[in-house]
């Protein structure tokens, strides 16, 4: 039975040492180990040593020999042909000395194992030995797992290609969708680059790696639900996401700088990952109210009833008036609004982790008060043109081309950035 796959260990190498001294055929061996006979082949050509020293190096071991008619080679005074001289070597003064290898090692066995001849021979011998074979395998796992692949060249080539981006702040997964050709190696092999400081960029310039604990249930031992919660709980949202799962989701969530009034308002699409981003001047829910009414109007009622179907957000104060976003002023519904569990952010854990990208721009500690909504919508066009590995190597804003309606893109300004002109640090607002 075949044993495709699967490498040959010291008692196979034992069997082909035995087998070799004993001058059984190459098909016969393959077929007691459960290989195919290329295999065998291989495994002693690649793993063979040199056996012994050769018994005399002279003309006799040249393949030339036969044919030789040089005279003279040393520049004595000698007009005899130089293959009959017992006082000079040919290996070392001749230019055409050809060394002569037997024929046996050319073509199976490749090795002198059970040779009956090499007692007599004087040609250059070989030998397999199951020990050394094994120990030159072992060897080779290790050797071929250390260092790198990629020569100084190449290395420096990705270096210049790699480092300018990495220091505006662009992920690798965003540089590797973008320049894939030109990559010559794997993203997880990238890293360990970056591990063995062989960039000028270093690990400290690459965006922060987040590690997420595992969160612990809160036991909640009340019966009572705030008001604002009626009919908007979590549980609420997952039965009405079953019983019209057509209808997309926007996550919705709000993030703040220091010593300042002036908040964000992000709205996070889970089709496409876009996400909007909206400059308040006061986190309240009056700001928070404006904001989706002058979508609905600029949208107008069909697009916008399209576009925020559902919308699931924490327990923030400024989102406690559900009534004033889920209806307009004719108390007509645009929307459905539900809630997450109290501290549970995790339920909308894909917003709260694409607020990482803002805080690469806006670090935590920075105020927002000299923040416009054209930066915001910059940091958000940034954020949209960095390619994630969760959507293949695609951009949001691309997915939203084709699954968002271009009015939305169009009313928020929304505008795809040169892959390497994305920018992801607090520069892009000097």
């Amino acid at each position: 039975m075949m044993t495709k796959g699967k490498h040959l260990t010291l008692s196979d190498r034992h069997y082909i040492e035995d087998a070799l001294n004993e001058e059984y055929s190459l098909v016969e061996i393959a077929k007691v180990l459960g290989k195919d006979p290329t295999s065998i082949s291989k495994e002693i050509r690649r793993n063979k040593v040199v056996s012994g020293k050769i018994k005399s190096v002279n003309h006799l071991n040249c393949d030339n020999r036969r044919n030789c008619m040089r005279i003279n080679i040393c520049k004595a005074a000698c007009n005899k042909p130089c293959k009959k001289c017992k006082l000079k070597n040919c290996y070392r003064i001749c230019d055409h000395y050809k060394p002569k290898n037997c024929i046996k090692l050319t073509r199976f066995p490749h090795v002198c194992n059970g040779c009956q001849e090499k007692i007599r021979c004087r040609l250059q011998k070989y030998k397999y030995q199951a020990k050394v074979a094994q120990s030159i395998y072992e060897n080779g796992l290790i050797s071929s797992r250390e260092g790198i692949t990629m020569s100084k060249n190449d290395l420096s080539e990705l270096d210049e290609l790699i480092s300018p981006l990495i220091l505006k702040g662009q992920p690798i997964a965003h540089i590797f969708a973008h320049h894939y050709d030109e990559i010559k190696c794997s993203k997880r092999t990238l890293y360990t680059y970056f591990e063995q400081n062989l960039f000028k960029a270093r690990n400290i310039d690459l965006p922060r790696k987040v590690k997420y604990k595992k969160r612990k249930k809160k036991q909640d031992n009340s019966t009572r639900s705030p008001i604002h919660r009626a009919n908007r709980s979590y549980n609420d949202f997952l039965d009405y996401v079953e019983q019209h799962p057509e209808k997309q989701v926007v996550e919705m969530d709000t993030v703040h700088g220091d010593k300042g009034k002036k908040t964000l308002l992000t709205l996070f699409f889970r089709n496409t990952s876009l996400m909007l981003i909206f400059l308040l001047d006061a986190c309240t829910q009056e700001e928070v109210e404006y904001i989706f009414d002058d979508l609905y109007h600029s949208l107008g009622e069909s697009v916008f009833k399209h576009t925020f179907p559902i919308i699931l957000t924490d327990n923030g104060s400024e989102f406690k008036s559900p009534e004033n976003i889920e209806f307009d002023t004719h108390g007509e519904r645009r929307t459905n609004l539900f809630y997450c569990e109290p501290m549970a952010s995790h339920q909308k854990a894909r917003i709260e982790k694409n607020h990482v990208f803002i805080r690469y721009i806006l670090p935590k500690g920075k105020s927002f008060s000299e923040l416009t909504q054209e930066k915001v919508t910059l940091i958000a066009n940034h954020i949209n043109s960095t390619a994630r590995a969760n959507l293949n190597d695609s951009t949001p804003f691309k997915l939203a081309q084709l699954l968002l309606d271009d009015t939305l893109l169009n009313t928020c300004r929304m505008e795809l950035i040169p892959p390497d002109e994305v920018h992801l640090k607090p520069a892009l607002l000097k």
